[in-house]
């Protein structure tokens, strides 16, 4: 049985049958598909980055007029 088998492996001369080629082409493939899934991720990262930033820049102004406005007023206690 293993003889046959063995036997029919050889005969194979298509390049589709050894796993090689096969295997190639799949971890290639899959290669291809990670280059696009980590490309997109940078984007989406560098997206969340910057709103991140204008977000902690939006409270450190909002922070920065209140503790002004509390100085105008002669407070010592934030309105918070």
């Amino acid at each position: 049985m293993i003889g046959l088998a063995a036997a029919e492996a050889v005969k194979s001369t298509s390049a589709w049958d050894q796993p090689g080629t096969l295997g190639f082409l799949v971890v290639f493939g899959m290669a291809v598909i990670l280059y696009f899934v980590f490309r997109s991720l940078a984007r989406q990262l560098r997206k969340v980055n910057e709103a991140a930033r204008a977000e902690a820049a939006q409270a450190e102004s909002a922070e920065g007029k209140s503790a002004a406005d509390n100085q105008l007023n002669g407070n010592g206690v934030s309105a918070r």
